[in-house]
């Protein structure tokens, strides 16, 4: 299965370029900007043109409308899946998909660290084979504009304890690439607006190794 993965194009998708194909597109938020239907129009009409058979999407903190307006945001999506402390399968594999982070000034799908975030990570599958959340874990492809490190701890040890195969996500702009572990990848899958490519990744169900395509280095 060839996975095709982006986060944070905020609007700028257009700059892309071609998409490389794959069987599965994934999007780990923040599509938008200010977070309106109207710029999902136009993201979501990028995402229905793409070629790749199946399509996974999470929102992030921008993209407001997938928690105000819920249903008028799904429509716009078409038949692309998106998750939301769900989960969904794609010719066997298990993908799950989160868009809780971090609290950080006033932004859609904000918990405070601890219990709150801990409840939602609680809510991923053992089974999960690729998981998709618009934050970072703790440690790992997190480190932003200001000193230190801005994943969630929470996250990373539920990771830790369910071993997907495959951890994409985005929020830190700065921290682009993929860490591979002895039992899982981790991947910061964020375009920088579009600035960095898209992630491209190999997974083999039956083997559960997860070979990397295509990772474009961290814009610096």
């Amino acid at each position: 299965m060839r996975i095709v993965a982006v986060a944070d194009t905020h609007t700028f998708e257009g700059d892309l370029g071609p998409v490389p194909e794959g069987d599965v597109f994934v999007h780990a938020g923040d599509m938008l900007r200010g977070g309106t239907l109207e710029e999902l129009r136009g993201v979501a009409s990028w995402i229905r043109g793409l070629p790749h058979r199946h399509k996974v999407i999470v929102a992030g903190n921008h993209d407001w409308c997938f928690s105000r307006q819920r249903s008028e945001a799904l429509a716009l999506l078409g038949d692309a899946h998106y998750l939301e402390d769900s989960g969904h399968r794609i010719e066997g594999v298990d993908f799950w998909g989160s868009p809780w982070q971090p609290a950080y000034n006033d932004w859609a799908y904000n918990l405070p660290r601890g219990d709150a975030l801990a409840r939602k990570w609680a809510l991923i599958p053992d089974t999960t084979d690729v998981l998709i959340t618009h934050s970072p874990p703790a440690g790992v492809g997190d480190r932003g504009p200001v000193h230190g490190r801005h994943g969630c701890h929470d996250l990373r040890q539920r990771a830790d304890a369910i071993e997907p195969a495959l951890h994409m996500f985005g929020h830190i702009h700065q921290d682009g690439g993929a860490w591979q572990g002895p039992r899982i990848c981790y991947a910061n899958v964020t375009t920088w607006e579009c600035e960095r490519a898209p992630s491209v990744f190999d997974y083999d169900p039956t083997t559960r190794v997860v070979s990397l395509v295509a990772v474009p280095p961290a814009r610096t």
